[in-house]
């Protein structure tokens, strides 16, 4: 008898190119998320150079700016509220606070897509519509030294399209500014604070280089203290309680003014009458309010912490419960001793 074929199963071409498919998904399904995961990891291990996104902190902050003017000027401003603050305020939202946002958050997260970047508006504008950095480093920070590179996952950025929104209503508009905040690991190290009404721009990267400084004196007894205009609290007991009846209080629009006000600025950026010596907020406050201030004090060895003398955390979550207490010049630790006793929970 002859011998018999071995038993097995005969493919036709077809047949072998659809067995190999199946085998091909089946082994990309299993390692698919295991490439993705480690491209992931390759991104965000690429470093960013600090000056670099210095420069371009300080371009978002200035194209912002120049949306906040168009539409105040053009008088279109689609006032809205997105609520109430704590202390019953109307948080008021415009098109100005839109289109800035659209502006600098696209600008900065086109450019590294890797960055978290927290803005204190949300919009649902295609981010096409916006480009990306083209590189350009203005001259004054050229003379920062480059290569001072840090890791995309310890980076959060702080950005503020529009500040002192209630007064842009108003049309008090020498109080409003756009903001960045570069965080490393939680620490503040780049400050960007722009006026879009008058084009000053104050920048800062820690332990790099300024062009801000702080005035040659200031006073503690008793001082001048800058607080909100719309989220005063219970600010005014409170300081007189720090620092007696005498003190001054200037109540003022914006917490990068605020800052500011702390600030030998150029001549006509900031009235006389504005001029603080200390920065005294009792209330919640956002960080993209504070942070950018935060890197310009530090910046010049000044000081913004909570008022029990707690660093500010600029990770994590959006909310500073611990109100702030800021200064430039002056013995900050002894500044917190003089502050009375304040409960977070019951503000």
């Amino acid at each position: 008898m002859g011998g018999m074929a071995p038993m097995g199963i005969r493919l036709s071409p077809l047949g072998v190119a659809v067995f190999c498919l199946l085998g091909f998904g089946v082994i990309y399904h299993l390692y698919a998320g295991v490439i993705s995961n480690r491209l992931a990891a390759f991104r965000q291990r690429k470093p960013v150079d600090l000056r670099d996104l210095l420069a371009l902190s300080v371009e978002a902050a200035v194209q912002g700016g120049i949306e906040v003017k168009k539409v105040r000027d053009e008088n279109a401003l689609a006032e809205s509220s997105k609520g109430k603050t704590k202390e019953g305020a109307n948080e008021a939202l415009t098109l100005g606070d839109l289109r800035s946002h659209r502006k600098m958050y696209y600008l900065i997260k086109n450019t590294y897509p890797e960055l978290t970047v927290n803005s204190e508006e949300h919009d649902n504008a295609a981010d096409e519509e916006h480009g990306v950095w083209n590189r350009e480093i203005p001259p004054d920070i050229q003379k920062i030294e480059g290569g001072r590179e840090v890791a995309a996952e310890s980076i959060t950025i702080w950005i503020d399209p529009l500040d002192a929104t209630q007064e842009y209503t108003e049309n008090l508009v020498q109080y409003v500014t756009t903001m960045v905040c570069v965080a490393v690991d939680g620490k503040p190290v780049i400050g960007v604070i722009h006026k879009p009404f008058t084009g000053y721009t104050a920048w800062a990267l820690v332990g790099g280089g300024t062009n801000v400084a702080a005035r040659t004196s200031y006073v503690v007894n008793p001082p001048k203290v800058i607080v909100s205009r719309s989220h005063a609290g219970k600010v005014k007991n409170f300081i007189q309680e720090a620092f007696g009846p005498n003190a001054t209080i200037i109540p003022a629009g914006g917490a990068g003014y605020k800052v500011l006000s702390l600030l030998e600025l150029p001549q006509g950026e900031m009235e006389a009458s504005d001029q603080a010596d200390v920065y005294i907020h009792v209330t919640y406050i956002k960080k993209w309010d504070i942070c950018a201030g935060a890197a310009l004090l530090a910046a010049l060895d000044g000081q913004m912490t909570t008022l029990q003398g707690e660093d500010i955390n600029y990770g994590g979550t959006e909310a500073n419960k611990g109100g702030l207490v800021a200064s430039v010049g002056l013995d900050h630790k002894a500044l917190v001793e003089k502050l009375p006793h304040w409960d977070p929970d019951q503000h």
